[in-house]
């Protein structure tokens, strides 16, 4: 009998969006995963999808209403993990796809968790830190019903900090009637955070480039890097690569790319753009006001850190780096990957370079149920072992297979969803 699967209409890319090239990922990974392919449409259709409405007073009186989402992509092997972001262009289809990553993610890393994200469609610079607080607790209470310490646990993402984490994290204990700390992770420290917790993505990144550097036979000390993103994650991987002696010679934010072939000073412009919020009108650098020309800058490895889709078919052949460190999540898009791979351009995917943030998340959360915590070193020291043994095994893979790396991130990650949706059967 023909297999038949009826596909929802939202499951159906209309365009190459982040959850077509999810889908496209997954198609890549299926002839790799013999038996357990039976399965894997399993990976296509997010668990559970939530779409909430927001709506605040306004600190004029008005009433607005926000799109709030909450999506599970798969919880085989344990509570669903993943951010919330606030950004004026959250879609479903982004939210979804970064939901199934988050999947991936913490599979390809063998750490307990699913995959969940969530995000509201607002520009939050257009909110009062009243109107904002508002907004997080209202959202928290209508997606209070699927979240939770052993259900579903939201972080920090694009535009949320640990103060948004603290609110959430309050509003879901005042509806359970006791504090709960572990129901979300990047909180602040005094609320049951983790060290480290801030400094874990980029510095995930960073260990993962010298992993890869050290493969290939690059030395770091010297190397010329480019970020693209000088946010929590591109700041502290420049910071942390300076520190090892590389050159950051390139820098690109939402307002203009910045460049210095001898390198930039990473404090000074950290103090920077804590003053003035963005990098423009950095001193010792001279500005680039064409943004597609940070794709041409000499440098020999290059870490995308914004947002989804930055690499793509008109400028993966501008690339000069030798490899590329993804600290955000979907920087490029599956036709950019052919290209670099043609170009034997080294790619270390989103799922295994920037998956330090869960990982201590995850660190966090064991020690809010344990009430144990560890040192700052403990934690940097257990990162470092589990993000090495992930990118060994990711590595040795890829190697075996002939394939690149995030293919053999997802066969491994996939691999590991399947086997347990596999042994735990179909209820009823």
């Amino acid at each position: 009998m023909p297999v038949h699967h009826e596909t929802p209409s939202y499951l159906t890319p209309t365009e190459i969006g982040p959850w077509g090239i999810y889908l496209e990922q997954i198609d890549r990974v299926a002839p790799h995963l013999g038996a357990l392919s039976r399965w894997i449409e399993t990976l296509k259709r997010p668990k559970r999808i939530l779409i909430v409405d927001v709506p605040i007073e306004r600190d004029d009186g008005t009433i607005v209403h926000y799109e709030g989402y909450r999506v599970q992509h798969n919880t085989s092997r344990g509570p669903g993990k993943g951010g919330v972001r606030f950004h004026q262009d959250v879609t479903l289809s982004e939210v979804m796809a970064l939901s199934a990553w988050m999947t991936v993610k913490n599979a390809a890393i063998n750490v307990p968790y699913g995959g969940a994200k969530g995000g509201i469609r607002v520009d939050p610079k257009t909110l009062s830190q009243g109107e904002l607080q508002r907004m997080t607790r209202r959202y928290t209470s209508e997606i209070n019903i699927i979240i939770g310490p052993t259900k579903d646990i939201p972080a920090p993402d694009v535009n949320t900090n640990e103060q948004i984490m603290a609110w959430m994290m309050d509003t879901y204990s005042m509806n359970q009637g006791s504090t709960s700390s572990g129901v979300v992770t990047g909180k602040p420290i005094s609320l049951g955070g983790s060290l480290g917790r801030k400094e874990a993505t980029g510095r995930g990144v960073f260990i993962t480039g010298c992993e890869a550097a050290t493969h290939m036979g690059m030395e770091i000390h010297g190397a010329r890097v480019a970020v693209q993103g000088f946010g929590n994650v591109g700041a502290i991987a420049a910071r942390l690569f300076a520190e090892a002696g590389a050159r950051i010679v390139a820098v690109q934010d939402h307002q203009t790319t910045i460049v210095n072939s001898n390198g930039l000073d990473i404090p000074a412009l950290q103090k920077h753009v804590a003053e003035c919020g963005s990098v423009a009108g950095f001193k010792n650098a001279d500005e680039i006001t064409d943004r597609s020309a940070f794709w041409g800058v000499d440098c020999d490895i290059l870490i995308p850190a914004a947002l989804e889709k930055q690499i793509c078919e008109t400028n993966a052949n501008r690339i000069k780096a030798k490899l590329i460190l993804e600290g955000a999540n979907g920087p490029t898009t599956p036709a950019a990957d052919d290209i670099l791979a043609e170009r034997n351009i080294l790619v270390v995917p989103d799922v295994l370079a920037n998956a330090g943030g869960v990982t201590v998340s995850y660190f966090e959360w064991v020690q809010d149920f344990s009430s144990f915590f560890w040192t700052e070193e403990e934690i940097n020291a257990r990162l470092a072992r589990i993000m090495r043994e992930a990118f060994a095994a990711i590595w040795e893979v890829a190697t075996e297979k002939r394939i690149s790396l995030r293919t053999a991130a997802f066969v491994i990650a996939c691999t590991r969803v399947l086997q347990a949706r596999e042994m735990r059967g179909l209820y009823p």
